[in-house]
Protein backbone atom coordinates (compact mmCIF):
# COMPACT_ATOMS: atom_id res chain seq x y z
CA UNK A 1 0.00 0.00 0.00
CA UNK A 2 2.69 2.19 0.80
CA UNK A 3 4.30 1.46 -2.44
CA UNK A 4 0.78 2.86 -4.30
CA UNK A 5 0.39 5.74 -2.00
CA UNK A 6 3.93 6.96 -3.18
CA UNK A 7 3.13 6.22 -7.13
CA UNK A 8 -0.47 8.77 -5.97
CA UNK A 9 1.51 11.11 -4.28
CA UNK A 10 4.02 11.68 -6.62
CA UNK A 11 1.87 12.11 -9.64
CA UNK A 12 0.14 14.76 -6.86
CA UNK A 13 3.79 16.48 -7.19
CA UNK A 14 4.15 16.18 -10.46
CA UNK A 15 0.93 18.02 -11.47
CA UNK A 16 1.47 20.74 -8.95
CA UNK A 17 5.15 21.46 -9.76
CA UNK A 18 5.64 20.72 -13.39
CA UNK A 19 4.73 24.86 -14.78
CA UNK A 20 6.79 26.10 -12.01
CA UNK A 21 9.65 23.43 -13.55
CA UNK A 22 8.63 24.38 -17.44
CA UNK A 23 9.73 28.27 -15.98
CA UNK A 24 12.85 26.95 -14.43
CA UNK A 25 14.07 24.65 -17.64
CA UNK A 26 12.84 27.96 -20.20
CA UNK A 27 15.28 30.32 -17.54
CA UNK A 28 18.49 28.64 -17.77
CA UNK A 29 18.46 27.53 -21.59
CA UNK A 30 17.06 30.56 -23.13
CA UNK A 31 19.58 32.52 -25.45
CA UNK A 32 21.40 35.42 -23.05
CA UNK A 33 21.81 37.76 -26.49
CA UNK A 34 18.43 37.53 -27.45
CA UNK A 35 16.14 36.60 -23.89
CA UNK A 36 12.61 35.83 -23.94
CA UNK A 37 12.21 36.20 -20.20
CA UNK A 38 12.89 38.69 -17.54
CA UNK A 39 12.06 36.69 -15.00
CA UNK A 40 10.51 33.74 -13.52
CA UNK A 41 6.94 35.97 -13.14
CA UNK A 42 7.46 37.25 -16.82
CA UNK A 43 8.48 33.75 -17.66
CA UNK A 44 5.09 32.58 -16.51
CA UNK A 45 2.63 35.33 -17.66
CA UNK A 46 4.71 34.26 -21.25
CA UNK A 47 4.01 31.20 -21.68
CA UNK A 48 0.48 31.31 -20.81
CA UNK A 49 0.08 34.25 -22.64
CA UNK A 50 2.05 33.02 -26.06
CA UNK A 51 0.84 29.32 -25.75
CA UNK A 52 -1.89 28.77 -22.95
CA UNK A 53 -1.92 27.53 -19.71
CA UNK A 54 -1.25 23.98 -21.83
CA UNK A 55 2.42 25.12 -22.14
CA UNK A 56 3.11 24.98 -18.63
CA UNK A 57 2.62 21.38 -18.85
CA UNK A 58 4.46 20.51 -22.25
CA UNK A 59 6.71 17.39 -21.53
CA UNK A 60 4.95 16.12 -17.91
CA UNK A 61 4.06 12.56 -19.75
CA UNK A 62 7.90 11.94 -19.34
CA UNK A 63 7.50 11.98 -15.84
CA UNK A 64 4.11 10.74 -15.41
CA UNK A 65 5.52 7.89 -17.11
CA UNK A 66 8.67 7.39 -15.04
CA UNK A 67 7.41 7.69 -12.05
CA UNK A 68 6.33 4.11 -11.38
CA UNK A 69 10.25 2.80 -12.76
CA UNK A 70 11.83 5.26 -10.40
CA UNK A 71 9.86 4.66 -7.16
CA UNK A 72 10.50 0.28 -7.97
CA UNK A 73 14.48 1.37 -8.13
CA UNK A 74 14.56 3.87 -4.88
CA UNK A 75 12.22 1.32 -3.01
CA UNK A 76 14.34 -1.35 -3.51
CA UNK A 77 17.63 0.47 -2.97
CA UNK A 78 16.55 2.65 -0.21
CA UNK A 79 15.67 -0.65 1.95
CA UNK A 80 18.36 -2.88 1.32
CA UNK A 81 20.76 -0.14 2.10
CA UNK A 82 19.21 0.69 4.93
CA UNK A 83 18.97 -2.89 6.19
CA UNK A 84 22.74 -3.55 5.20
CA UNK A 85 23.62 0.14 7.00
CA UNK A 86 21.74 -1.39 10.53
CA UNK A 87 21.10 1.72 12.09
CA UNK A 88 19.01 4.25 11.88
CA UNK A 89 21.46 7.37 11.94
CA UNK A 90 21.37 10.78 9.72
CA UNK A 91 24.61 9.51 7.94
CA UNK A 92 22.98 6.58 7.11
CA UNK A 93 19.90 8.18 5.90
CA UNK A 94 22.53 10.63 3.62
CA UNK A 95 24.34 7.08 2.32
CA UNK A 96 21.14 5.44 1.86
CA UNK A 97 19.83 8.16 -0.03
CA UNK A 98 22.97 8.75 -1.98
CA UNK A 99 22.77 5.90 -3.31
CA UNK A 100 19.06 5.61 -4.08
CA UNK A 101 20.23 8.93 -6.06
CA UNK A 102 22.43 7.56 -8.35
CA UNK A 103 20.89 3.97 -9.28
CA UNK A 104 17.56 5.98 -10.08
CA UNK A 105 19.74 7.98 -13.02
CA UNK A 106 19.25 4.92 -15.03
CA UNK A 107 15.47 6.21 -15.44
CA UNK A 108 15.54 9.65 -14.49
CA UNK A 109 18.01 11.03 -17.27
CA UNK A 110 16.18 9.76 -20.05
CA UNK A 111 12.96 10.54 -18.64
CA UNK A 112 14.28 14.45 -18.09
CA UNK A 113 16.27 14.58 -21.27
CA UNK A 114 12.32 13.99 -22.78
CA UNK A 115 10.88 16.23 -20.37
CA UNK A 116 13.16 18.63 -21.40
CA UNK A 117 13.15 18.40 -25.05
CA UNK A 118 9.29 18.52 -25.12
CA UNK A 119 9.35 21.80 -23.17
CA UNK A 120 11.39 23.40 -25.53
CA UNK A 121 9.20 22.79 -27.89
CA UNK A 122 6.72 25.39 -29.41
CA UNK A 123 8.39 28.23 -27.34
CA UNK A 124 6.51 31.62 -28.04
CA UNK A 125 3.84 29.30 -29.70
CA UNK A 126 1.04 28.73 -29.17
CA UNK A 127 -0.20 26.42 -31.81
CA UNK A 128 2.92 24.53 -32.78
CA UNK A 129 2.85 25.11 -36.89
CA UNK A 130 5.79 21.76 -36.84
CA UNK A 131 6.33 19.69 -33.68
CA UNK A 132 9.26 17.88 -33.78
CA UNK A 133 8.35 15.40 -31.19
CA UNK A 134 4.86 14.22 -30.77
CA UNK A 135 4.96 13.39 -27.41
CA UNK A 136 7.86 11.92 -24.68
CA UNK A 137 8.20 8.48 -26.50
CA UNK A 138 8.45 9.60 -29.52
CA UNK A 139 11.27 12.40 -28.71
CA UNK A 140 13.34 9.21 -26.91
CA UNK A 141 12.51 6.96 -29.97
CA UNK A 142 14.14 9.52 -32.62
CA UNK A 143 16.95 10.66 -30.45
CA UNK A 144 17.48 6.90 -30.43
CA UNK A 145 17.52 6.47 -34.34
CA UNK A 146 19.61 9.64 -34.50
CA UNK A 147 22.11 8.92 -31.58
CA UNK A 148 21.87 5.57 -30.11
CA UNK A 149 22.17 5.02 -26.58
CA UNK A 150 24.60 7.56 -25.94
CA UNK A 151 21.92 10.15 -27.25
CA UNK A 152 19.47 8.91 -24.81
CA UNK A 153 21.79 9.12 -21.70
CA UNK A 154 22.93 12.57 -23.08
CA UNK A 155 23.79 14.23 -19.69
CA UNK A 156 24.47 10.57 -17.27
CA UNK A 157 27.40 12.42 -15.85
CA UNK A 158 25.49 15.28 -14.50
CA UNK A 159 22.54 13.95 -13.46
CA UNK A 160 24.89 11.85 -11.40
CA UNK A 161 26.19 14.22 -10.02
CA UNK A 162 22.98 16.02 -9.25
CA UNK A 163 20.96 13.00 -7.67
CA UNK A 164 23.20 11.33 -5.54
CA UNK A 165 24.32 14.23 -3.09
CA UNK A 166 20.77 15.75 -3.62
CA UNK A 167 19.03 12.57 -2.20
CA UNK A 168 21.78 12.15 0.23
CA UNK A 169 21.12 15.66 1.94
CA UNK A 170 17.05 15.21 0.97
CA UNK A 171 17.35 12.22 3.36
CA UNK A 172 19.57 13.90 5.64
CA UNK A 173 17.58 16.80 6.57
CA UNK A 174 14.32 15.57 6.36
CA UNK A 175 15.68 13.07 9.02
CA UNK A 176 17.44 15.51 11.14
CA UNK A 177 14.23 18.45 10.90
CA UNK A 178 11.75 15.37 12.04
CA UNK A 179 13.68 14.52 15.05
CA UNK A 180 14.07 18.09 16.15
CA UNK A 181 10.24 18.85 15.38
CA UNK A 182 9.60 15.67 17.37
CA UNK A 183 7.03 14.16 14.91
CA UNK A 184 4.88 11.79 17.04
CA UNK A 185 1.88 9.81 16.01
CA UNK A 186 -0.03 11.51 19.22
CA UNK A 187 0.88 14.97 17.85
CA UNK A 188 -1.89 16.71 16.16
CA UNK A 189 0.07 18.82 14.16
CA UNK A 190 2.49 15.81 13.04
CA UNK A 191 0.74 16.36 9.76
CA UNK A 192 2.24 19.85 9.15
CA UNK A 193 5.21 19.03 10.31
CA UNK A 194 5.83 16.28 8.47
CA UNK A 195 4.97 18.56 5.23
CA UNK A 196 7.24 21.81 6.85
CA UNK A 197 10.53 19.05 7.22
CA UNK A 198 9.56 17.66 3.73
CA UNK A 199 9.64 21.06 1.63
CA UNK A 200 12.73 22.40 3.73
CA UNK A 201 14.42 18.95 3.05
CA UNK A 202 13.12 19.86 -1.15
CA UNK A 203 15.00 23.44 -0.85
CA UNK A 204 17.64 21.98 0.75
CA UNK A 205 18.60 19.52 -1.27
CA UNK A 206 18.07 21.77 -4.51
CA UNK A 207 20.41 24.37 -3.15
CA UNK A 208 22.79 22.37 -2.35
CA UNK A 209 23.39 21.02 -6.23
CA UNK A 210 21.70 23.94 -8.48
CA UNK A 211 24.58 24.66 -10.26
CA UNK A 212 24.91 21.09 -11.43
CA UNK A 213 21.41 21.12 -12.62
CA UNK A 214 21.92 23.96 -14.85
CA UNK A 215 24.60 22.71 -16.84
CA UNK A 216 22.24 19.51 -17.34
CA UNK A 217 19.41 21.24 -18.82
CA UNK A 218 21.99 22.61 -21.13
CA UNK A 219 23.55 19.91 -22.52
CA UNK A 220 20.24 18.03 -22.44
CA UNK A 221 18.64 20.87 -24.32
CA UNK A 222 21.58 21.24 -27.05
CA UNK A 223 21.11 19.95 -29.89
CA UNK A 224 17.64 20.79 -30.20
CA UNK A 225 17.53 22.12 -34.03
CA UNK A 226 20.29 20.48 -34.81
CA UNK A 227 22.86 22.80 -34.02
CA UNK A 228 25.14 21.91 -31.24
CA UNK A 229 26.91 24.74 -29.02
CA UNK A 230 28.88 22.28 -26.32
CA UNK A 231 31.40 19.92 -26.44
CA UNK A 232 31.09 18.65 -23.40
CA UNK A 233 30.38 19.31 -19.49
CA UNK A 234 33.25 21.43 -18.94
CA UNK A 235 32.87 23.33 -22.51
CA UNK A 236 29.38 24.15 -21.21
CA UNK A 237 30.89 25.51 -18.04
CA UNK A 238 33.16 27.53 -19.64
CA UNK A 239 31.01 28.41 -22.44
CA UNK A 240 28.58 29.65 -19.57
CA UNK A 241 30.49 31.56 -17.54
CA UNK A 242 32.28 33.62 -19.75
CA UNK A 243 29.08 34.56 -21.51
CA UNK A 244 26.83 35.36 -18.73
CA UNK A 245 29.37 34.98 -15.76
CA UNK A 246 29.00 33.08 -11.90
CA UNK A 247 25.37 34.33 -12.10
CA UNK A 248 24.39 31.62 -14.86
CA UNK A 249 24.17 29.07 -11.83
CA UNK A 250 21.25 30.58 -10.88
CA UNK A 251 19.38 30.87 -13.27
CA UNK A 252 15.70 29.40 -12.94
CA UNK A 253 16.50 29.36 -9.41
CA UNK A 254 13.96 31.18 -7.67
CA UNK A 255 11.20 28.84 -9.47
CA UNK A 256 12.96 26.05 -8.43
CA UNK A 257 12.36 26.97 -4.90
CA UNK A 258 8.77 27.73 -5.04
CA UNK A 259 8.37 24.67 -6.68
CA UNK A 260 10.18 22.64 -3.89
CA UNK A 261 7.67 23.52 -1.33
CA UNK A 262 4.35 22.58 -2.68
CA UNK A 263 5.27 19.80 -4.50
CA UNK A 264 6.97 17.77 -1.37
CA UNK A 265 3.50 19.10 0.48
CA UNK A 266 1.17 17.97 -2.53
CA UNK A 267 3.06 14.93 -2.63
CA UNK A 268 2.78 14.07 1.54
CA UNK A 269 -0.56 15.33 2.09
CA UNK A 270 -1.72 12.92 -0.86
CA UNK A 271 0.36 9.82 0.53
CA UNK A 272 -1.43 10.91 4.56
CA UNK A 273 -4.91 10.68 2.90
CA UNK A 274 -3.92 7.81 0.71
CA UNK A 275 -2.73 5.53 3.55
CA UNK A 276 -5.36 7.07 6.20
CA UNK A 277 -8.10 5.74 4.19
CA UNK A 278 -6.85 2.30 2.88
CA UNK A 279 -5.96 1.38 6.52
CA UNK A 280 -7.81 3.47 8.68
CA UNK A 281 -6.60 6.88 10.63
CA UNK A 282 -4.95 5.65 13.73
CA UNK A 283 -2.90 2.74 11.64
CA UNK A 284 -2.33 5.44 8.50
CA UNK A 285 -1.14 8.25 10.93
CA UNK A 286 1.41 5.81 12.24
CA UNK A 287 2.54 4.97 8.82
CA UNK A 288 2.81 8.44 7.65
CA UNK A 289 5.62 8.93 10.98
CA UNK A 290 7.81 6.81 8.19
CA UNK A 291 6.27 6.89 4.50
CA UNK A 292 6.89 10.53 3.49
CA UNK A 293 10.69 10.42 4.47
CA UNK A 294 11.41 8.73 1.05
CA UNK A 295 9.58 11.38 -0.84
CA UNK A 296 10.80 12.78 -4.01
CA UNK A 297 12.67 15.90 -4.21
CA UNK A 298 12.45 17.44 -7.54
CA UNK A 299 13.61 17.75 -10.27
CA UNK A 300 11.76 16.59 -11.12
CA UNK A 301 8.28 16.35 -8.98
CA UNK A 302 8.80 12.77 -8.59
CA UNK A 303 8.10 11.06 -5.51
CA UNK A 304 8.98 7.77 -3.53
CA UNK A 305 6.87 8.45 -0.59
CA UNK A 306 7.27 4.43 0.53
CA UNK A 307 11.29 4.22 0.56
CA UNK A 308 11.83 4.65 4.41
CA UNK A 309 9.11 2.04 5.57
CA UNK A 310 11.61 -0.33 4.14
CA UNK A 311 13.94 0.59 5.65
CA UNK A 312 12.52 1.07 9.31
Amino acid sequence: MDFVAGCIGGAAGVLVGHPFDTVKVRLQVQNVNKPMYRGTIHCFQSIIRQESLFGLYKGIGSPMMGLTFINAIVFGVQGNAMRRLGQDTPTNQFLAGAAAGAIQCVICCPMELAKTRMQMQGTGEKKSSRKMYKNSIDCLVRIYRREGMWGINRGMVTTLLRETPAFGFYFLVYDVLTRQLGCEPEDRYMIPKLLFAGGMAGIASWLSTYPVDVIKSRLQADGVGGVHQYSGIADCVRQSVRKEGYMVFTRGLTSTLLRAFPVNAATFATVTLVLMYARGPVQGVEDCETAPKAASRHSQGQAQAQTQTSGL
